[in-house]
Protein backbone atom coordinates (compact mmCIF):
# COMPACT_ATOMS: atom_id res chain seq x y z
CA UNK A 1 0.00 0.00 0.00
CA UNK A 2 1.34 3.47 -0.85
CA UNK A 3 0.83 6.49 1.40
CA UNK A 4 1.79 10.09 0.81
CA UNK A 5 1.26 13.52 2.40
CA UNK A 6 1.20 16.10 -0.36
CA UNK A 7 1.74 19.18 1.78
CA UNK A 8 5.16 20.17 0.41
CA UNK A 9 5.91 20.70 -3.27
CA UNK A 10 9.25 18.76 -3.46
CA UNK A 11 7.65 15.85 -1.67
CA UNK A 12 4.69 15.93 -4.04
CA UNK A 13 6.79 14.77 -6.99
CA UNK A 14 8.55 12.12 -4.92
CA UNK A 15 5.22 10.85 -3.59
CA UNK A 16 3.62 10.87 -7.04
CA UNK A 17 6.57 8.89 -8.41
CA UNK A 18 6.38 6.45 -5.49
CA UNK A 19 2.63 6.04 -5.95
CA UNK A 20 3.06 5.36 -9.67
CA UNK A 21 5.72 2.76 -8.88
CA UNK A 22 3.41 1.04 -6.38
CA UNK A 23 0.49 1.04 -8.79
CA UNK A 24 2.69 -0.20 -11.65
CA UNK A 25 4.21 -3.05 -9.67
CA UNK A 26 0.89 -4.18 -8.20
CA UNK A 27 -1.18 -3.77 -11.38
CA UNK A 28 1.11 -5.53 -13.86
CA UNK A 29 0.43 -9.25 -14.20
CA UNK A 30 -1.33 -10.00 -10.90
CA UNK A 31 -1.21 -13.75 -11.66
CA UNK A 32 2.60 -13.84 -12.00
CA UNK A 33 3.33 -13.91 -8.26
CA UNK A 34 4.11 -17.67 -8.12
CA UNK A 35 6.33 -17.59 -11.23
CA UNK A 36 10.03 -16.94 -10.58
CA UNK A 37 11.90 -14.27 -12.55
CA UNK A 38 14.03 -15.45 -15.46
CA UNK A 39 17.59 -16.57 -14.73
CA UNK A 40 20.55 -14.65 -16.16
CA UNK A 41 20.75 -15.28 -19.92
CA UNK A 42 17.05 -16.22 -20.11
CA UNK A 43 13.84 -14.33 -20.81
CA UNK A 44 10.37 -14.92 -19.38
CA UNK A 45 7.56 -14.62 -21.91
CA UNK A 46 4.00 -14.23 -20.62
CA UNK A 47 0.93 -14.95 -22.75
CA UNK A 48 -2.31 -13.59 -21.31
CA UNK A 49 -5.39 -14.86 -23.11
CA UNK A 50 -8.63 -12.87 -23.27
CA UNK A 51 -11.63 -14.27 -21.43
CA UNK A 52 -14.16 -16.05 -23.65
CA UNK A 53 -17.70 -17.29 -23.09
CA UNK A 54 -16.79 -20.88 -24.03
CA UNK A 55 -13.06 -21.48 -23.69
CA UNK A 56 -13.45 -25.22 -24.35
CA UNK A 57 -13.68 -24.43 -28.08
CA UNK A 58 -10.12 -23.03 -28.19
CA UNK A 59 -6.61 -24.39 -27.69
CA UNK A 60 -3.17 -22.78 -27.79
CA UNK A 61 -0.16 -23.89 -29.84
CA UNK A 62 3.23 -22.74 -28.54
CA UNK A 63 5.80 -21.92 -31.23
CA UNK A 64 9.25 -21.45 -29.71
CA UNK A 65 12.16 -20.79 -32.05
CA UNK A 66 14.23 -18.19 -33.82
CA UNK A 67 14.00 -16.07 -36.98
CA UNK A 68 16.91 -16.92 -39.28
CA UNK A 69 17.90 -16.77 -42.94
CA UNK A 70 17.15 -20.04 -44.79
CA UNK A 71 16.57 -21.24 -48.33
CA UNK A 72 13.00 -21.08 -49.58
CA UNK A 73 12.67 -24.81 -50.37
CA UNK A 74 13.54 -26.83 -47.27
CA UNK A 75 11.63 -27.19 -44.02
CA UNK A 76 13.80 -26.36 -41.03
CA UNK A 77 13.57 -26.88 -37.27
CA UNK A 78 15.76 -26.43 -34.21
CA UNK A 79 16.71 -29.11 -31.75
CA UNK A 80 15.98 -28.55 -28.11
CA UNK A 81 13.67 -29.85 -25.42
CA UNK A 82 10.70 -27.70 -24.42
CA UNK A 83 9.52 -29.09 -21.08
CA UNK A 84 6.44 -28.56 -18.94
CA UNK A 85 7.36 -27.79 -15.33
CA UNK A 86 5.13 -27.34 -12.27
CA UNK A 87 5.57 -24.69 -9.59
CA UNK A 88 5.72 -26.64 -6.36
CA UNK A 89 3.09 -25.65 -3.85
CA UNK A 90 0.97 -23.95 -6.50
CA UNK A 91 0.44 -26.61 -9.16
CA UNK A 92 0.72 -24.06 -12.00
CA UNK A 93 2.48 -25.09 -15.22
CA UNK A 94 5.21 -23.18 -16.97
CA UNK A 95 7.32 -24.13 -19.98
CA UNK A 96 11.08 -24.03 -20.27
CA UNK A 97 13.65 -24.36 -23.03
CA UNK A 98 17.09 -24.82 -21.44
CA UNK A 99 19.10 -24.68 -24.66
CA UNK A 100 18.46 -24.05 -28.34
CA UNK A 101 19.90 -27.00 -30.26
CA UNK A 102 21.33 -27.04 -33.77
CA UNK A 103 19.16 -26.28 -36.80
CA UNK A 104 18.29 -29.19 -39.10
CA UNK A 105 15.99 -29.63 -42.06
CA UNK A 106 15.04 -31.48 -45.17
CA UNK A 107 17.68 -31.92 -47.89
CA UNK A 108 15.97 -30.76 -51.09
CA UNK A 109 18.33 -28.99 -53.46
CA UNK A 110 17.31 -25.33 -53.85
CA UNK A 111 18.10 -23.27 -56.92
CA UNK A 112 21.66 -21.98 -56.31
CA UNK A 113 20.61 -18.53 -57.57
CA UNK A 114 17.56 -18.29 -55.30
CA UNK A 115 17.89 -15.68 -52.58
CA UNK A 116 17.72 -16.65 -48.92
CA UNK A 117 14.53 -15.79 -47.04
CA UNK A 118 13.99 -14.79 -43.43
CA UNK A 119 11.82 -17.35 -41.61
CA UNK A 120 10.73 -18.24 -38.13
CA UNK A 121 12.18 -21.70 -37.47
CA UNK A 122 10.52 -23.52 -34.54
CA UNK A 123 11.87 -25.95 -31.97
CA UNK A 124 10.19 -29.32 -32.36
CA UNK A 125 8.37 -30.38 -29.21
CA UNK A 126 5.79 -32.91 -28.16
CA UNK A 127 3.65 -30.75 -25.85
CA UNK A 128 0.73 -30.75 -28.27
CA UNK A 129 -1.97 -28.13 -27.97
CA UNK A 130 -2.43 -26.44 -24.60
CA UNK A 131 -5.74 -25.85 -22.88
CA UNK A 132 -7.13 -22.34 -23.37
CA UNK A 133 -7.43 -20.79 -19.89
CA UNK A 134 -7.83 -17.03 -19.54
CA UNK A 135 -7.54 -17.27 -15.73
CA UNK A 136 -3.81 -18.14 -15.75
CA UNK A 137 -1.01 -16.83 -17.95
CA UNK A 138 1.06 -19.14 -20.13
CA UNK A 139 4.63 -18.56 -18.95
CA UNK A 140 7.63 -19.64 -21.03
CA UNK A 141 11.32 -19.33 -20.08
CA UNK A 142 13.78 -19.38 -22.99
CA UNK A 143 17.38 -18.31 -23.75
CA UNK A 144 17.67 -14.63 -24.72
CA UNK A 145 18.07 -15.27 -28.47
CA UNK A 146 14.87 -17.35 -28.68
CA UNK A 147 11.40 -16.02 -29.57
CA UNK A 148 8.02 -17.27 -28.35
CA UNK A 149 4.95 -17.10 -30.56
CA UNK A 150 1.58 -18.80 -30.32
CA UNK A 151 -1.50 -19.68 -32.33
CA UNK A 152 -5.08 -19.99 -31.16
CA UNK A 153 -6.87 -23.03 -32.58
CA UNK A 154 -10.63 -23.01 -32.64
CA UNK A 155 -13.40 -25.45 -33.46
CA UNK A 156 -17.12 -25.42 -34.03
CA UNK A 157 -19.44 -26.11 -31.08
CA UNK A 158 -21.34 -28.72 -33.09
CA UNK A 159 -20.34 -32.31 -32.26
CA UNK A 160 -20.11 -34.97 -34.96
CA UNK A 161 -21.43 -38.37 -33.95
CA UNK A 162 -19.20 -41.40 -34.54
CA UNK A 163 -20.74 -44.52 -36.10
CA UNK A 164 -20.71 -47.98 -34.52
CA UNK A 165 -19.53 -50.77 -36.82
Amino acid sequence: MCFCILSMKPLMFACLFGWLMCVGVNAAHPNLKPYPPADVGYVRYVIELPELVDESLRQVELLVGKTVMTDSVNRHFFGGKLTREVISGWGFNYYELKRLGPMAGTLMAPDPNAPSVERFVPVRHDLGLLRYNSQLPIVVYVPEEVEVNYRIWTTEPKLVEAKIQ
